[in-house]
């Protein structure tokens, strides 16, 4: 046995070498500096007693707009997540989506939510430049891998992971964006529950003019908030907390709560649960939709279903659902009042020693997960020996609004020049570069894995002017 486990190594070992990439140059001027950081990098990984370096690169998953491979750093034996994004170029709009996705994952920098760790160097010559392979973080497993797994899932698993993901959605709506593809599968865990919002492909920053038209091709069908699903032509943040909403009932439940095969459906499930709406709580709707609502025989809302959904469904849980699931956008909760604005501001005049006293009255469903989170899990908030010191501000807002100027090409060849520059000054930011090795036998399996096919992705939303 001990034979054969050697013998299992080595074959690791082996697998693990033909890397996807490899180290280079930036310039070849500054070729004298890198190569001494070289050694010295490559003499630190060799020095790390870490699993990761024999460990093999295998495939995580794909969805629309990418491939993720887990992979070795080769300058530091940390596992990291290889993405590669092989349709950017097919039009402006995936080009402008990527180039977005990319530098959301470069600018922003929260503990909920997933960072770029470098981006592999573009071709020199612009010509040659089709796909995009970016590194990130490398998490463990999504939620929903998780939800529908034998894993016992907790009240309090249920409010530390909720608490995260309404944290990490505050800071990305303090920046002006809405994420408009918020589901489980969107959400990154590690085993000790520290939770990241990931996949940026569909993100935007909130349109000002409501005269405007934005796509409703967003959002996964059983997350679509019903305004998107009625065929609103502007809609706002509120669209992420409906499929928070969504997410935190089946969390508790273990099943998607609204599971139907079409949008049609989708919205009858939706009118089981709330109710048939009012006039007013669906403004937005298109003229078609309307008329098919209003059709439709009245029913009355069964709110108190969802204290069925399981066992661990509190009065206080059950209430928050219901305040994200709202027909009226207008008045669904937002992600500040979720996480609580009085205690907020009640909190800034207190000394740290006495937040968690003050954290401990506070017997609200969010404000438990904020504990636990708070006081083992996040990187914001330290341990000394006199006990826990808490951060003044432990919902930290981006101060300033996220800039999208520089997504305004409108043509192929700007397109690629825009996004062949920002992937050179972040990769070159770096002191060691990576470029791809495409002499490795594992670059051609990867090179040609492929992202969803076309019946995989959600279906599109209803031509409500052909019903």
């Amino acid at each position: 046995m001990p034979h054969a486990s050697s013998k299992t190594k080595e074959i690791n070992n082996n697998y693990s070498k033909q890397q996807y990439y490899t180290t280079t140059a930036a310039f070849s001027s500054s070729s004298s500096s890198t190569s001494s950081t070289t050694t010295t990098t490559t003499t630190t990984a060799q020095q790390q007693q870490s699993n990761s370096e024999s460990e093999p690169d295998f495939l995580i998953g794909y969805g629309a707009f990418g491939v993720i491979w887990a992979v070795t750093d080769p300058r530091t034996s940390r596992r990291v997540a290889l993405k590669k994004m092989p349709n950017v170029f097919q039009s402006v709009i995936a080009a402008r989506r990527a180039f977005r996705e990319i530098k959301m994952l470069c600018t922003f920098r929260h503990d909920n939510i997933l960072q770029a760790v470098d981006i592999l160097q573009p071709p020199g010559q612009v010509d040659m430049f089709n796909e995009v392979y970016i590194l990130t973080e490398l998490m463990q497993i999504d939620l929903h891998k998780i939800i529908v797994s034998q894993q016992s899932l907790s009240p309090d698993h249920c409010k530390v992971f909720l608490y995260q993901i309404l944290r990490g959605l505050k800071f990305l709506h303090s920046a002006g964006v809405i994420h408009r593809d918020l589901k489980p599968g969107n959400l990154l865990v590690n085993s000790d529950c520290l939770l990241k919002i990931c996949d940026f492909g569909l993100a935007r920053t909130e349109e000002i003019d409501k005269q405007k038209c934005m796509t409703q091709e967003v959002v996964t069908q059983y997350y679509r908030a019903p305004e998107l699903l009625l065929g609103t032509h502007h809609y706002s943040y509120a669209i992420d907390v409906w499929s928070v909403g969504c997410i935190f009932a089946e969390l508790l439940g273990r099943r998607i709560l609204f599971q139907a095969s079409s949008p049609l459906k989708q919205i009858e499930l939706i009118i089981n649960l709330l109710g048939t709406p009012t006039i007013d709580e669906i403004s937005t709707a298109c003229d078609g939709a309307k008329a098919y609502v209003l059709s439709k025989t009245w029913r009355a809302a069964k709110i108190n279903a969802l204290l069925s959904l399981s066992k661990n469904v509190t009065s206080d849980a059950a209430q928050l659902l219901s305040r994200m699931l709202t027909w009226d956008p207008k008045k669904r909760i937002s992600t500040s009042q979720a996480l609580g604005m009085k205690f907020e501001k009640r909190k800034s005049f207190l000394v740290l020693s006495n937040i968690f006293y003050f954290l401990i009255q506070e017997q609200s469903y969010i404000h438990e997960g904020r504990i636990r989170y708070h006081s083992c899990m996040c990187r914001c908030c330290y341990s000394t020996q006199q006990g826990r010191q808490y951060t003044i501000n432990l919902e930290p807002v981006r101060g300033f609004r996220y800039d999208d100027s520089d997504e305004n090409f409108c043509n192929m060849r700007q397109a690629k020049e825009y996004m062949h520059k920002l992937l050179t000054e972040f990769s070159q930011a770096n002191t060691v570069p990576l470029r791809l090795n495409h002499d490795s036998p594992l670059y051609k399996t990867f090179a040609t894995s492929q992202v969803a096919q076309a019946h995989e992705l959600p279906p599109s939303p209803v031509a409500w002017d052909k019903l």
